[in-house]
């Protein structure tokens, strides 16, 4: 008969056989013993009785009597928490699991450890842990305090100061370049500029170390958050982060940290007094930077650091925070009052009255920066371009206070402006016209004055820098001193209807021409003075290492090596008339080894550059020999010629002499007068470029440019543009506007110049007759009775045909049918290119037949 579940403690029939009652701890140990027996599913069973500890040979210990009292009170409480034989319920019936095991104990009194208690460290932990962790920061603090270095050098930006270029004078300035800024002591500072900077930037500067705590914790704050202003530091640390390198404006937690050891260790290195003048000097006040170039930015010329008004120190020092301000900003003002109100309550017995009587003081009107408008820009340019080659990078010459005196000359460059300007009115020459002017200096090779253009902001193409064309003609005098240096003499005869050979490499069909008949031979001189082109390339061919005397002579005389090797290649022998690519600037230079007994010094814009009044760039005024004294001035002799009878006859300076060459491309697309005198050498040259669309329509250039846009059209990029440049006939040649100009300038430049003369006639080498010497004609003595057109016609060549005036002779191969070439270009080809504005040039074709007569041509007067 199965037996019923055993009563439960505290039931009634638990009946008089109940076992002694057991503490708790029996209890919670049976329980345990009970929760590990395997769970049986066939349903309850009674529980074996419990066996005493008599019946296992055991007595219990004895217990006192304060324990037995205790047990005496607690019966009934052991008798609910005891569990009985049976087995427990338990709370995962029929989830097919043995039962949960209890809990651990806890202590009544509350005091146990349970629940998210157990998860909360204890006081003691929590002490001794903030205790390390502080000692351990600040142990870290130390020792990144004792490894920050005081810094030593200086911000570029920092001490950076302007420039100034010069004229040659030294005096009157070009331009001035990069920071305005000018260092001064803390003695030349008025005492209320200092005092507004304290008062408003650091009231605590002459007692704190450095750094203020207040302001410490503000500044990291506005860090954090992005929003740093540098009235959130104290003026020792605004002075560390602008001025020393390593330290900058970055907004950072380590940057800021960096920066407030730097401030705590400048404090015990630097007097206040020299951290204050370092700070007022290196801060931004706007429109410039430091307080010397501050005041006279917005006081006037006049004004210094030392004598501003205590409205104006306030005024500076309000700027700080906001440099760019405007003048009557509300923002500015505000500041200003409080600046005043600051220092009042600073230093009473100074400014205790200013805020009643203090007025916000005027400025003067922003001047826009013009320095590189105008004539200027070029100058300035070629400067920098210089100085650059010789090491100076532009931003060095803006931030290193560099006193750079040009070469340049005011007078002089006003001079060419007027004299290419005027002869360009003159001649009704629109924009498509280009001309540029270069003068040099001879003896030094000095750049005096040079016109390219009238404002570099709107077109900044220089003209006789950048612009290279053919020199035609005016490339001859190169031959003609290579031949004279060989040994040969200006009494040489030279072909002057074909060359000799008749061949030669680089000539078109039909050969090297002229534009007119100057007979079978002639001498030196006169092939110069009418630009006669069979002669100097047969000139050419007879030297001794042929083209490459020439060559290498151009090159020593301070041309473009690779242009002169290249032109070689490509024309051959009409290198010898003018193929190559020049500068007026190289012109004038290179004629300089006439002008200055054949040496020659390179052509450069700048004399001198100081820094704090030490030279730190000398001139460039090495020369050398390129050509013997006396070549010089048989050349010399010869180019006289030219502005005496020759292609430029009656267009010299009077009395003053003069010697020069013209020279005229092929299809007038270039022309030029080189001359010079023994104090300046001037080269002009004249091209002309019209602005043509896809289309083929012509556009009006737009500031000398052609534009590349049309209206607001998005069609059109600098990279696929509205019209391009195209290089056509100019209309006139070098003894045109290209003469009339150089002798205008050269009047001017000539003012108040004594009269030099050249070097006497030298006769060097000896004759080297080409071709021979045309036999003279005996001059028979005329009687009564003679008709003097009988015998010596001057206009009977021989041929029977009397009444033949030009181009009679076409017998003899110098002139080939149809209008012949022109005389300074003849048989130079063109390639079909147009020459772009910069070059590279290209060999015209030679002129096609036109209506123009020969004899209106100035050169072949």
């Amino acid at each position: 008969m199965p037996q019923g579940p055993a009563p439960q403690t505290g039931e009634s029939g638990w009946g008089a056989a109940q076992p002694p009652p057991r503490r708790a701890e029996a209890a919670y140990e049976q329980t345990g013993a009970m929760a590990a027996q395997p769970h049986d599913e066939s349903g309850p069973r009674r529980a074996e009785p419990r066996r005493s500890r008599a019946e296992h040979g055991q007595e219990p210990p004895p217990r006192s009597r304060a324990r037995q009292d205790r047990q005496d009170t607690r019966t009934v409480g052991n008798q609910e928490t005891m569990v009985s034989d049976a087995p427990r319920r338990s709370r995962r019936r029929g989830s097919g699991q043995p039962p949960e095991p209890p809990g651990p104990p806890t202590k009544k009194d509350g005091d146990g450890r349970g629940g998210w208690r157990r998860f909360v460290p204890s006081w003691k932990i929590v002490m001794v842990s903030a205790v390390v962790l502080t000692a351990g920061l600040f142990g870290m603090i130390m020792v990144a305090y004792a490894n920050t270095p005081v810094p030593t050098t200086a911000q570029a930006d920092a001490t950076a100061q302007q420039s100034t270029i010069y004229y040659r004078d030294g005096k009157t300035v070009i331009a001035k370049l990069g920071f305005k800024r000018d260092n001064v002591g803390i003695t030349e500072m008025a005492e209320s500029v200092k005092d507004g900077a304290v008062a408003i930037e650091n009231d605590t500067f002459y007692e704190d170390s450095g750094i203020s705590i207040s302001g410490m914790f503000r500044s990291a704050w506005m860090t954090a958050t992005g929003q740093q202003l540098q009235g959130a530091s104290t003026i020792t640390q605004q002075m560390a982060r602008g001025y020393y390198d390593g330290l900058s404006q970055e907004v950072s937690i380590k940057r800021k940290i960096m920066e407030i050891f730097v401030a705590v260790k400048l404090d015990e290195t630097m007097s206040k007094e020299d951290i204050l003048a370092t700070y007022l000097n290196t801060v931004n006040f706007g429109r410039a930077y430091g307080v010397e170039a501050a005041a006279k930015a917005y006081f006037g010329k006049r004004a210094t650091a030392a004598k501003l008004t205590p409205e104006q120190g306030a005024y500076l020092a309000a700027r700080i925070q906001q440099p760019n301000w405007a003048p009557d900003d509300p923002g500015l003002k505000y500041r200003f009052n409080q600046v005043i109100k600051n220092m009042a309550e600073m230093w009473p017995q100074k400014y205790g009255q200013l805020p009643q009587t203090a007025k916000f003081p005027k400025t003067l009107k922003k001047v826009e920066d013009d320095s590189m408008s105008g004539l200027n820009g070029y100058m300035v340019e070629e400067v920098l371009k210089e100085l650059e080659t010789r090491g100076l990078t532009r931003e060095a010459v803006k931030s290193g206070g560099y006193d750079i005196v040009s070469t340049f000359d005011k007078k002089l460059m006003k001079a060419a402006q007027v004299a290419v300007k005027s002869t360009m009115q003159a001649n009704n020459l629109s924009t498509e016209y280009h001309g540029g002017l270069a003068a040099v200096d001879p003896k030094n090779g000095r750049v005096l004055a040079f016109y390219g253009g009238d404002d570099a902001v709107t077109d900044p193409w220089n003209e006789p820098f950048q612009s290279t064309k053919q020199a035609a003609s005016a490339f001859k005098p190169y031959v003609l001193a290579a031949w004279l240096q060989a040994g040969y003499s200006l009494k040489s005869f030279v072909p002057g209807n074909q060359t000799v050979p008749k061949e030669l490499p680089g000539q078109q069909q039909g050969g090297f021409g002229n534009s007119h008949n100057v007979g079978a031979a002639v001498d030196v001189v006169k092939a110069t003075a009418q630009s006669v082109n069979t002669a100097y390339v047969s000139m050419a061919f007879a030297l001794p290492n042929k083209l490459d005397d020439v060559k290498n002579l151009t090159e020593a005389a301070g041309f473009n090596q690779q242009r002169m090797e290249d032109d070689v290649k490509v024309h051959h022998y009409q290198f010898a008339i003018g193929s190559a690519l020049v500068t007026p600037v190289e012109q004038a230079a290179g004629y300089s080894i006439f002008a200055n007994g054949g040496k020659y010094t390179r052509y450069h814009v700048v004399r001198q550059v100081k820094q704090n009044g030490e030279v730190a760039f000398g001139e460039q005024t090495t020369s050398k020999s390129v050509i013997d004294a006396g070549v010089a001035a048989d050349a010399t002799i010869a180019m006289q010629e030219v502005l005496k009878t020759g292609t430029a006859a009656g267009k010299g300076l009077g009395t003053r002499p003069a010697a020069g060459k013209t020279g005229t491309n092929n299809d007038e697309k270039e022309a030029w007068f080189v001359g010079y005198t023994p104090q300046i050498s001037t080269a002009v040259g004249f091209y002309r470029e019209q602005c043509v669309t896809k289309t083929g329509k012509t556009v009006a250039p737009k500031h000398s440019n052609c534009p590349w846009a049309r209206g607001t059209s998005k069609k059109y990029t600098p990279q696929k543009p509205y019209t391009t440049s195209k290089e056509v006939s100019l209309g006139f040649e070098g003894a045109g506007p290209p003469t009339i100009a150089w002798q205008k300038f050269m009047q001017l430049a000539h003012e108040g110049l004594p009269v030099e003369q050249f070097p006497d006639r030298a006769d060097v080498g000896s004759a080297e007759n080409i071709v021979p010497s045309p036999a003279p004609k005996p001059t028979p003595t005329p009687s009564a009775d003679d008709n003097p057109f009988d015998a010596d016609n001057p206009f009977d060549d021989g041929s029977g045909n009397e009444d033949c005036l030009i181009d009679c002779d076409n017998d003899n191969g110098s002139v080939p049918d149809g209008e012949p070439n022109i005389d300074d270009g003849g048989g130079v080809p063109d390639t079909g290119g147009d020459v772009g504005l910069a070059g590279p040039g290209s060999v015209p074709e030679p002129r096609s037949s036109g209506s123009r007569p020969m004899s209106t041509r100035p050169e072949d007067q």
